[in-house]
């Protein structure tokens, strides 16, 4: 597909999202830039913001098998990846596949489960296969996870560990919409309606051209040199515990290259890294001071604020 075709599809995919979350393009540009980067994404928000109805919209608009798994406290593992049964008839055990066996996973209020099932879903994330019984069974592709989590003050949660937090490409927040967005979503149809109705903008084959497309974007070597940069100060400012990993150095470059392309360059700029830094590098900073209660914002603030632009 021609470029110019490509990014069509892509600006449309981001138009009919739109439509259905009201004034929230930020986020769901982010979204699809994660998705883009062959990324999974974690969204934390209070109940009733609009994370499932994001997910299920992406779906929809690029003609996605979803499902959604929704995280209790007694869900097992079996419940979600599937499990081998004994057929009398056959007398052989056949497999069941489970809900994770989809292109686009929403697993809602994951921190509701067990540390134990919260594993089976993000070794599924990380090897893009399963093994149940004793066998390996590839999991669809594209494969993208969309997780949702209520803040950790809530009752009957289980934080996840930092080593599953930095699975996830993303975390972002919807937040509140805005009054004028609030006052369309009154007055318009039901959302659940719209999602029934909404057209896929692009097929599986299209999202996975343009994935391809994302590895193509340029990033010269002073834009190398700028993300080298920010790593390194997070590792030796003593502002930060344990500083940003390789893989994070990684995703950051891999999301700011899925920005540029939503933007219709060939090539990552300054600016692209520093709009992605929030939602890739939030969930992966801690404070050198523990005793110190910093936000992420706070902490990426001091990152940004930290390294120079390159000249």
């Amino acid at each position: 597909m021609p470029v110019s075709a490509l990014e069509e599809r892509l600006d449309l995919t981001i138009q009919q999202v739109g439509s259905t979350i009201l004034g929230k393009e930020r986020a769901i540009r982010l979204a699809l830039a994660c998705l883009l980067a062959r990324g999974h994404l974690l969204i934390e928000d209070l109940p009733g913001m609009g994370k499932t109805t994001l997910a299920h919209a992406l779906a929809r608009c690029l003609g996605l098998h979803y499902q959604r798994i929704q995280f209790t406290s007694d869900l097992l593992p079996a419940d979600i990846l599937g499990a081998a049964v004994y057929e009398r008839q056959r007398e052989t055990f056949v497999f069941h596949p489970g809900p994770i066996f989809a292109q686009l996973i929403l697993a809602d209020e994951i921190n509701r489960a067990t540390p134990k099932t919260q594993s089976a879903l993000l070794e599924a994330m990380e090897e893009g296969q399963v093994t149940v019984e004793g066998e390996t069974r590839a999991l669809p592709a594209p494969f993208f996870v969309i997780a949702t989590q209520n803040p950790t003050y809530q009752i009957g949660t289980f934080p996840l560990p930092e080593s599953q937090l930095d699975r996830f490409l993303m975390r972002i927040e919807l937040g509140y919409p805005d009054a004028r967005a609030e006052r369309l979503l009154l007055e318009g149809e039901d959302r659940r309606e719209m999602l029934a109705r909404l057209p896929a903008s692009m097929t599986p084959e299209q999202l996975h051209e343009a994935q391809g497309r994302v590895a193509g974007i340029h990033a010269a070597p002073p834009l190398l040199d700028y993300v080298q940069a920010l790593l390194a100060f997070s590792r030796q400012s003593g502002r930060f515990r344990g500083g940003l990993s390789p893989r994070a150095g990684l995703a950051l470059l891999r999301a700011a290259r899925a920005w540029a392309l939503l933007h219709r360059r060939d090539h990552v700029l300054p600016e692209d890294v520093q709009v992605v830094l929030p939602a890739v590098v939030g969930h992966r900073l801690h404070p050198g001071d523990e005793g110190l209660e910093q936000s992420s914002t706070d902490l990426v603030g001091q990152l940004l604020n930290g390294v120079a632009l390159p000249a």
